[in-house]
């Protein structure tokens, strides 16, 4: 493989992993504030998707009005899960919460495959995205430079909520000790549920993205992106929101790279990503950025 060849991979990776991260972050934030493993996140990414795609090739919007719709649908559909799925089962054992979140997964993934059909859907790209970019022999497309420059722009602005602004106080006191925070007059339910409307509109932006990368939409193409992004956020860190950005680029490089440097052994490309996964936290269980619950949140 030669260097130019190798650069290209290393941004396709960077991209990529830039998907990952965003629903990585709204993994790791409901688990740093309820302790709960959200496995019907990434199917939220999946409804955000194909509400795009009803959108720009039903009612024929444009992208930026098939996203806002998207990100609408994806926060109903967020704040509904909480609420209907998630708040009675409060103070019920986690076990309880987790079989409740992949009975969640498996309702969002039968409704879509009841209302749109099981056959798969082409999303509509806008011709700005297949345009291709020569960058002194490395060939680039719009969409590896938007993605990830604007999963770092959405990771500032939530930084900048999280420990910039009152309700960043409030989660992440909320995360930090739920019972007194309670008793101190702050509704955690509130908090909870501004929660679950930043990690769905995330989940939103990665459906979006996911769809002019990939556009070949299935009902079920949540359960394997969200089991990598679920891993991302393990492998860098889980409770940290830096540490599910960084374990997403690194999962998606290494998921590019490895292909990439094998081209014959590209059918164990999801195998590779959770060896690695596991060589990283025999080492490091806590993750590449694991924080320390007792002291910190996010």
């Amino acid at each position: 493989m030669d260097l130019l060849t190798f650069f290209q991979q290393i941004i396709n990776g960077i991209s990529l992993g830039s998907i990952y991260a965003l629903i990585a972050i709204g993994y790791t934030m409901v688990y740093g504030v309820l302790r709960l493993i959200n496995f019907a996140h990434a199917d939220v990414m999946m409804v955000a998707a194909f509400a795009a795609f009803y959108a720009s090739d039903v009612l024929g919007l444009s992208l930026a009005f098939a996203t806002l719709f998207a990100v609408m649908i994806s926060i109903i559909v967020g704040v509904l899960t909480d609420k209907i799925a998630y708040k009675p089962l409060r103070h019920s054992p986690r076990i309880s919460l987790l079989i409740t979140a992949i009975g969640v997964s498996f309702f969002l993934e039968n409704i879509v495959n009841v209302t749109f059909g099981g056959t798969p859907k082409a999303f509509t790209v806008p011709e700005f995205f297949d345009q291709v970019i020569n960058v002194k022999g490395t060939t680039l497309t719009p969409t590896v430079i938007i993605v990830p420059i604007v999963t770092l722009c959405l990771l500032a602005v939530l930084l900048f909520i999280l420990f910039k602004t009152k309700y960043g106080m409030a989660i992440r006191a909320l995360a930090f000790d739920i019972k007194t925070v309670s008793l101190m007059g702050i509704d955690s339910n509130r908090i909870i549920m501004i929660v679950f409307i930043i990690g769905s509109a995330l989940a939103a932006v990665s459906g979006i993205f996911w769809a002019i990368s990939y556009p070949i939409l299935t009902p079920y193409m949540g359960v394997m992106i969200g089991l990598k992004a679920f891993a991302a956020a393990v492998l860098g860190g889980i409770g940290s929101v830096t540490g599910a950005v960084l374990g997403g680029f690194i999962l998606g490089f290494t998921e590019v790279i490895f292909v990439a440097f094998f081209p014959e052994l590209g059918g164990y490309k999801d195998a590779i990503a959770f060896i690695f996964l596991i060589f990283v936290l025999l080492f490091k269980p806590t993750g590449i950025m694991g924080i320390n619950f007792e002291k910190s949140r996010f």
